[in-house]
């Protein structure tokens, strides 16, 4: 199976123009239960322990995932909702499009859905640290988060200017106007 991570164009066309997610937060319909399906870390969704391989079933689900005020992750119809299992984040953003330099900067990412976010207010990006590893997300929607793969992590910090601050100095970077910290140096 060919890599299509490396080269926006060919994603595109492998998985096709995301339409953007259902209007999931506007419909209350009846709880059915867990169904057994995974969203593992690499992005990857599992259904019955089986990869689901077709690109757009993986984008339909996707557009009908919701977070829910306890943390956990549905799949919401108008008619039913059901809850799946996320390993880490739901999404992987896997590719990166850098524009402008410093305050004038805007980071561009294409999730392993196809969609495609831009880092700001709207979409903060924020680093953490996980058994003192960088784990790096940006805000997707409504509570639901991309993890950012760890060769466009790399990008992000050879993009990165240092700053001083109170508590030394640190790798921040700017989108749409707002400013991010990737971490203290």
């Amino acid at each position: 199976m060919q890599d299509y991570r490396l080269d926006p164009e060919r994603l595109s066309g492998v998985l096709g123009e995301f339409r953007g997610p259902a209007p999931v937060q506007q419909w209350q319909p009846p709880y059915c239960g867990e169904i057994d399906m995974r969203i593992a870390r690499d992005g990857r969704w599992y259904h019955e322990g089986q990869l689901i391989r077709r690109p757009g079933l993986v984008q339909l689900f996707a557009s009908l995932l919701r977070r829910e005020p306890d943390g956990s992750y549905s799949l919401v119809t108008p008619v039913e909702r059901v809850t799946i299992r996320v390993d880490d984040c739901p999404f992987v953003a896997s590719l990166l499009g850098a524009s402008g330099a410093g305050e004038l900067g805007m980071l561009d990412f294409t999730l392993n859905t196809g969609e495609r976010v831009r880092a700001g207010p709207a979409h903060p990006l924020r680093v953490t640290t996980i058994a003192g590893e960088p784990h790096p997300v940006l805000q997707v929607r409504d509570g639901l988060e991309a993890l950012i793969s760890r060769n466009v992590f790399y990008e992000l910090v050879e993009l990165a200017q240092i700053e001083a601050s109170e508590e030394g100095e640190r790798l921040v970077l700017w989108s749409d106007g707002a400013k991010f910290v990737l971490g203290q140096l």
